[in-house]
């Protein structure tokens, strides 16, 4: 379970359908690495090779480079940047926002192009719309609201029990 936000909660289902996006996405677009990270900094998801970097900073900084462009946006009273390119001698960086939620990061080299990775994006970006969609209606149901409706107080006695 992996929180989204203050107020939504992410569930391993949901997870397994961001990852699968993931990897989709840096396969079809032929980057390095693609990260899925939540706006506080968060890694969701990571696919191709993600594991060669330090994961935890690049995700505080990307989130933290989307809140200074969000700033900016607002004071050029643009409602949002919803993408931002960064060319590198060697590594290139493509960043989407995806349902105001989480941001979509793409690392890639001279194997693709950013044209190829702007297109696969996209496609991305759609099918990730939907995984947050039914993360929303998740969060509204019932259920979501009382996460300890479950529990019992034997399951509490129990606890303390042992």
């Amino acid at each position: 379970m992996t929180n989204l936000s203050a107020q939504l909660v992410m569930y391993e289902d949901e997870v397994r359908r961001i990852q699968a996006v993931a990897d989709r996405l840096q396969q079809d677009s032929r980057s390095r690495a693609i990260l899925v990270v939540d706006k506080n900094g968060q890694l969701i998801a990571a696919s191709g090779s993600a594991q060669e970097l330090d994961t935890t900073s690049l995700s505080s900084l990307v989130a933290g480079n989307v809140a200074a462009t969000e700033g900016i946006a607002k004071l050029i009273e643009e409602d949002q940047f919803t993408g931002q390119f960064h060319e590198g001698k060697g590594i290139s960086i493509n960043l989407t926002i995806v349902g105001r939620r989480v941001i979509l990061v793409v690392l890639f080299d001279k194997n693709t192009t950013h044209g190829l990775v702007r297109l696969r994006v996209k496609k991305a970006v759609t099918e990730l719309e939907t995984v947050l969609e039914d993360v929303m209606k998740k969060a509204a149901s019932p259920q979501a609201n009382n996460v300890f409706a479950e529990i019992t107080d034997a399951d509490i006695d129990n606890l303390f029990n042992d």
